[in-house]
């Protein structure tokens, strides 16, 4: 994933094992999260790092 800036819910689905409208949910999710301090978001996109974050999987 450290190759992609952003990722869509194909990426997020295939990597957390879920289907697509299960993924979509989640970045509709952390998209309202980053929303909220006043962060920029790309509907249907999350970022990688924040992802990485927010799914713990970050070092």
């Amino acid at each position: 994933m450290k190759d992609k800036c952003f990722l869509n819910a194909e990426d997020v689905a295939s990597f957390m094992d879920v289907p697509i409208p299960a993924a979509c949910k989640i970045i509709r999710k952390l998209d309202d999260e980053l929303k909220k301090p006043g962060h920029i978001t790309v509907a249907g996109k999350i970022s990688g790092a924040s992802f990485e974050s927010k799914a713990c999987l970050s070092e």
